[in-house]
């Protein structure tokens, strides 16, 4: 594949591969437990003056109906078997005939603010989408990747590929130099798939380098699995919120959704794998809660093992907690030192010994990375960072050189098993779905509202035509 700056390639999106790898461990999930659940997922978009043209709309229409043309390659089913041995047989047998369906799975629409009929009209896109949570599960990632692509494919469009791969070359090799242990996790945002795929060239050429100048941090893969197969280089993930608020909405119970769904995966892929459990999808405390209970995996078909009616463990001898099986916690909301201290108070409190893991992965950039990775190893933590948009959409205008700044667009699950599908994270700025359901479920765990100083959604990536710093 070449990945010369003049020559773009693909278009749109042309593999069940180009996506993050934490929605195939997903769906690998919900087939074993969920494969007839009925969902939903909401499009939002938290820059809304950045809008499409009638043009941009018709083009990003074309390519979600594309999407059904995609079919897993012979090489991508190697890949995964050879690669991603914790994706069961029964599992790639079903993405090996798998395809999606979006002329009835996605209803995109469009809405000027004037209506002149005209290609040039601006308004608001809208997204929904509906079906099996096993079918449906695949869209959000590239429907994401397509508007992002759309918009700078036919709004912002004073930029230019030049640089690119050096520019991600220099990030990786500072990076490297700090030692920091930094994996790329920009496909959702991105400007098109030859940017992530230049970026990654240049994040290679970095990790090559680092190697052989011994240098203490560490390339250690991208969540693009199509980019992973490309280049020789792990796919790194495990799961997504999406999975916490699907159980939660399908077994209405709120106060043990998270313990629910943390028995579920380890149900799914057993003790110690795939080991990095996300923490904010109702608030880290409240999972904190469950994060300590006992194991019990769920095997095919059965009920929530882990408690009886009277809420006592059912095994006399006690086995071990999620806590301890787990390598450790991912951070993607609110105050980043706060959780650190949070997670150490923690692991103390209940008695873990074993160095745990923090992966960072909210709008990171080197300065932050740097700042969180002091924090951690401060608090006694290894850390590794998720960093995506920072890599992935960083570009400035061509006659300017003022920032170009990425769109910051999000499809969260809106309704599993005809339950409204929520998520209230630790900052308010990232919470999703129902404001009703909302609200009941955060007096039910007692959630205690936070909002971060550093948390406006709207300008996580700078300001746009704002100078750009040398």
């Amino acid at each position: 594949m070449d990945f010369n700056g003049s020559n773009p390639f693909p278009e749109g999106v042309i593999s069940f591969l180009d996506t993050d790898l934490y929605k195939l461990t997903m769906q690998c999930a919900v087939l074993k437990y969920f494969p007839d659940v009925q969902v939903s997922y909401a499009f939002k978009n938290r820059t809304p003056e950045k809008k499409l043209s009638r043009a941009a709309f018709r083009w990003l229409q074309i390519q979600i109906n594309k999407l059904g043309n995609i079919a897993l390659s012979n090489d991508e089913l190697r890949f995964l078997q050879t690669t991603c041995t914790y994706l069961n047989k029964p599992y790639l047998d079903f993405l090996k005939e798998f395809r999606l369906n979006p002329r009835e799975q996605v209803k995109a629409s469009f809405t000027p603010s004037t209506d002149t009929g005209s290609d040039d009209d601006i308004g608001e896109v809208d997204l929904v989408v509906k079906g099996k949570w096993v079918e449906t599960i695949l869209y959000e990632i590239p429907l994401l990747a397509l508007t992002s692509e759309a918009y700078f494919r036919f709004m912002d469009t004073d930029w230019t590929y030049d640089g690119q791969e050096e520019k991600a070359l220099d990030k990786g090799m500072r990076l490297l130099e700090a030692g920091c242990v930094v994996s790329e996790f920009g496909t959702r945002r991105r400007r098109d798939y030859h940017t992530q795929a230049l970026v990654f060239r240049g994040l290679v050429k970095a990790k090559k380098r680092g190697e052989e100048q011994k240098l203490p941090g560490k390339i250690s893969g991208t969540s693009n699995v199509h980019l992973a197969m490309r280049f020789g280089i792990p796919p790194i993930g495990t799961v997504a919120h999406e999975w916490f608020m699907g159980v939660a909405a399908i077994t209405g119970n709120y106060e043990t959704a998270t313990r629910t769904a943390l028995s579920y995966w380890v149900g799914c892929f057993g003790e110690g794998v795939l080991g990095i459990a996300l923490t904010d999808t109702f608030g880290t405390p409240v999972f904190l809660k469950a994060f300590n209970e006992p194991i019990q995996p769920i095997a095919d078909g059965e009920a929530d093992p882990t408690v009886e009616a009277t809420g006592t463990v059912k095994n006399k001898e006690k086995p071990r907690t999620f806590a301890e099986v787990f390598t450790g916690v991912r951070q993607d909301s609110g105050d980043p030192a706060n959780f650190v201290k949070i997670m150490r108070e923690f692991y103390d409190k209940v008695g873990i010994k074993g160095k745990k893991t923090i992966v960072f992965s909210d709008s990171l950039n080197i300065d932050l990375c740097l700042e969180y990775k002091k924090i951690s190893e401060e608090a006694g933590f290894d850390c590794s960072f998720g960093v995506g948009t920072f890599f992935t959409n960083d570009f400035v205008h061509k006659n300017t050189g003022t920032k170009s700044t990425p769109l910051n667009i999000v499809i969260k699950l809106s309704s599993a098993a005809g339950n409204e599908a929520i998520k209230i994270s630790d900052n308010i700025g990232k919470n999703t779905g129902d404001k009703k359901t909302v609200e009941k479920v955060k007096q039910q765990l007692g959630y205690v509202e936070k909002d971060w100083s550093l948390g406006d959604e709207a300008k996580r990536w700078g300001t746009e035509g704002e100078a750009v710093k040398a």
